[in-house]
């Protein structure tokens, strides 16, 4: 199975602070591409990575051809099209900047979008731009997207706005809070993802993902935080997966960190963490899930609040 998300990359500050280096990426059958990225570093306000650094938000790139990204020629020799980076901050400090890659066939079938509040100009959560895939079908579902509004609390990116917590919904069809129910199934896509953004200044942002069966944007998602009063571990909240469906929350069962791998790092740091899974006891999903699901490997998100991680959310490829 493929996944809609192909490349991920996790940019962290020098020891210097003048420049990002790769700190950890997942480049699954992308030697080459892999190989001219760990010799790169970017400045500030340079490349994707630098200019998401500058800005202090979210940046998408629907085009990598004719563009800024520096790797262009090396993207679409894999056929790579579109990258978001979305920076994660804690205060004014810059902790890390995560960039996605997407594109490939033609019929891959989900989105990748960014939604934003900016108290000045509006009460409401706006699409600032969105991938919606190469599917030809995915015209009504962006057109759709493009002229709505989302008022806070309402749809999963108005919710996650709302509450400051990732919103997972692994079924769309049963679900009430999802809004454009009929062009997204219409499409095929099936379970949604929205995700707040760690940024600068006083504007909202949420990152949202819309995954199908046959291109999901990951293979498996859980989300984990922390129970009130605990201190060295955490739990589920909720998850889905392609092959177990809606995973159910794991209250009670508490996972020490420092036997949580990469959620636990990203957690202890701040810093997400893009690592190969190790047959290890006590990882977040036991070994028989995670061979059923076909996970290799784990991108470990930080979602910070009040400069504070507030949930990891892990995406397994």
């Amino acid at each position: 199975m493929n996944t809609f998300i192909r490349i991920a990359e996790v940019w962290t500050p020098t020891e210097d602070g003048a420049s990002l280096e790769l700190s950890s990426g997942l480049f699954p059958g992308a030697a080459a591409f892999e190989a001219i990225t760990r010799q790169m570093l970017f400045a500030r306000g340079e490349g994707l990575p630098g200019r998401a650094w500058e800005v202090g938000h979210p940046l998408m790139m629907r085009e990598l051809s004719g563009s800024y990204f520096k790797r262009a020629a090396a993207a679409n020799a894999i056929d790579l099209t579109c990258a978001v980076a979305c920076p994660v901050f804690r205060g004014d400090a810059l902790l890390c900047v995560v960039v996605l890659l997407m594109g490939g066939a033609a019929s891959s079938v989900g989105t990748v979008e960014l939604w934003r509040n900016d108290g000045r100009i509006s009460s409401d959560m706006a699409l600032v731009d969105g991938y919606f895939g190469a599917s030809a079908q995915a015209s009504e579902l962006e057109a759709l997207t493009r002229e709505g509004w989302l008022p806070r609390g309402a749809g999963a990116p108005g919710l996650a706005w709302q509450k400051g917590e990732t919103v997972c919904i692994a079924d769309i069809a049963r679900s009430k809070r999802f809004l454009r129910k009929e062009a997204a199934l219409a499409l095929g896509i099936d379970r949604a993802l929205a995700v707040p953004c760690s940024v600068q200044g006083a504007s909202s942002w949420v990152l949202a993902l819309l995954s199908a069966p046959s291109t999901p944007i990951a293979l498996r998602v859980e989300v984990w935080t922390q129970p009130p009063g605990l201190t060295d571990g955490l739990v589920r909240s909720s998850g889905f997966c392609e092959s177990a469906g809606e995973l159910p929350a794991g209250a009670g069962t508490v996972h020490k960190l420092e036997a949580l791998g990469a959620v636990g790092t990203a957690w202890r740091t701040g810093v997400a963490q893009a690592s190969t899974l190790l047959p290890t006891p006590g990882t977040p999903a036991d070994a028989t899930a995670l061979q059923a699901s076909g996970a290799r490997s784990v991108l470990a998100l930080p979602v910070l609040m009040d400069d504070a991680v507030n949930e990891v959310v892990a995406l397994y490829f």
